[in-house]
Formats: structure tokens, sequence, C-alpha cells
């Protein structure tokens, strides 16, 4: 059995949805009842409802499980103490295999969510477990959530400047590593970082949509003050909106840029390219 925790988020049910498509049991710790129907929907075979921030909790989940995929709530004040309950459970359960759902370039101290997620994969490397470590990259499948914007303004926004350069992943393509290092052995103690596309910025993003969407669509950097304000209103807290207003600043001053190469060799493959998510994401939208 497999503990996916976070499992309710986009990470968490791409993930479940892989290892459920290879036969693999899957227990998934949520927060709410709610989010109990989706959950039985993708075929899991137990759930269990809790509190990450709580090591009773954590404790219970493990119970009956060999190993535990870990996904930390997204921007979270609480990642070490998150991180600290979740080691504790898996070395009270006896737990074969931990693998870490971390972040591209952790050890970056300006963007202080990357940081703390620097301090979680530093107690597990000193656990004593039997760890894997994945650093992804930001999702490609973050720009679907601003495709009806895009298509009523002709806008590509973004908090930064269009001209900075990031890197992206395909979500499907992490969750298929994901479930590789879970099933398969020899990856004890390595870490990975998951790049699909290893430089673009929302400028080129903004062309390739275009392209793809028939349209005109420009890439422009939106209002901070008042991403801050919304942000406020949507019930973020403030360490989340400090932290990616900083991160928002380093992605200016210094991009974030990554490799290809790691993804490409794990998946026996190229990962998928911008183009080809495009084009499979809008082709099921337009259905």
């Amino acid at each position: 059995m497999i503990l996916v925790n976070g499992a309710s988020g986009k990470t968490g049910k791409a993930i479940i949805r892989s290892l459920v498509n290879m036969g693999q049991p899957v227990k998934a710790f949520i927060r709410r009842d709610g989010q109990r129907a989706a959950m039985t929907a993708l075929g899991v075979s137990e759930i269990f409802i809790g509190d990450m921030t709580k090591a009773e909790d954590f404790k219970i989940a493990a119970k009956g499980t060999e190993k535990i995929y870990h996904i930390c709530p997204n921007v979270s004040e609480y990642e070490v103490e998150i991180g600290k309950n979740m080691i504790y459970a898996a070395q009270n359960a006896g737990i074969e295999r931990v693998i870490y759902h971390s972040v591209l370039h952790p050890h970056i101290e300006a963007m202080p969510h990357h940081w703390l997620k620097m301090r979680v994969e530093e107690m597990i490397i000193q656990s004593g477990l039997s760890f894997t470590i994945l650093q992804p990259t930001a999702y490609m499948q973050n720009i679907l959530n601003l495709i009806r914007v895009i298509k009523e303004t002709g806008t590509y926004q973004v908090p930064f400047e269009p001209h900075s350069n990031t890197s992206l992943v395909d979500l499907l393509d992490v969750a298929e590593i994901a479930t590789k290092v879970l099933i398969d052995p020899g990856h004890f103690g390595a870490s990975y970082e998951l790049v699909g596309i290893g430089k673009i910025n929302p400028a080129e993003i903004a062309n390739e949509l275009a392209s793809k969407m028939s349209t005109q669509i420009r890439a422009e950097k939106i209002d901070l003050l008042a991403w801050k304000e919304n942000s406020k209103k949507s019930g973020m807290s403030k360490y989340s909106i400090d932290s990616l207003l900083k991160m928002f600043q380093y992605y200016e001053e210094f991009n974030l840029r990554g490799n290809d190469k790691v993804l490409g060799f794990l998946l026996g493959r190229k990962p998928t390219t911008f183009s080809t998510f495009l084009e499979r994401e809008l082709s099921r939208s337009n259905k």
C-alpha cells in the first residue's frame, strides 16, 4: 500500500491516477470529507482524513502502508513541521520507501518556500529512511488556469517581466516518474531534477498559445499591488503572498532555469514539449 499525502491537489490526483493505472493500491491522505468523492472516483483503496500538522494523524495514516509519497500543501509555512511529522510517522511504521516531492533548486534562500523544502530534504537525508527526492519545476498545467482570461482579453498575464526565463514540466511526465521511482528498485538516495523545458519565457509562451489558438495573444506583467490585494481577498496567507512575491522578484533578477536531461533519462524518451502539451490539452477542452 502506498500512502499519498496531499492527495486532493492536482499533483496528488495525477500521481494517484498513474499509480492506480499501474495496479498499485493507494491510501489517500486528505484534509476534508468533501474531498472523499474525488478520491473514490480515482480508485484509491483507502482514504484517511486528517491534518498533516498533527503528528498523531500522520502516525495513524501511515499504519498499514509500505511506501509514502509526500506532497506538502503548496507554499506552506508549515513545510518543516509537516516534514518532521511525515518522517516520524515513516520511522514509526517501518516504511520501506519515502518519496519527497520537493522543488527545482530548493537551495535558493531568496525564495522562502524553496528554502523550507531544502530543510526537509536535509531532515530526510539524515533520517535513516530509504528515500528518493523529486525536484520538479513549475507545471505547464498552471497555464491552463488562465485560458479563459487569455481568450477573453488576448493577454497572458504574469506577475513578472515577460522576458524572464523559467523552466516548465508536464505534470503527467512528473506523475510517470513518481510511479517509476515508487515501483522500480534502484532509486535509493537519489535527487532528481524534473524539467521538461529548460528555458522559456512568458513572451514565448504567449506566441505558442497564439499559434495553437489562432488568435493574437501578448504577454504582459500584471500590477503586483492588485495581485496582492486579490490574493488577500481569496484567503491566501500572508506567508504565501510574501513568498510568492519574492519568487516573482527572483525570476526577474535571476530567472529559474533547469536541464531536461535527467527527466529524459528517467522517462526513456524526450520530455513532453510545450507545443505537444498545448495540442493535447486544447483538443481535450474543445471536445
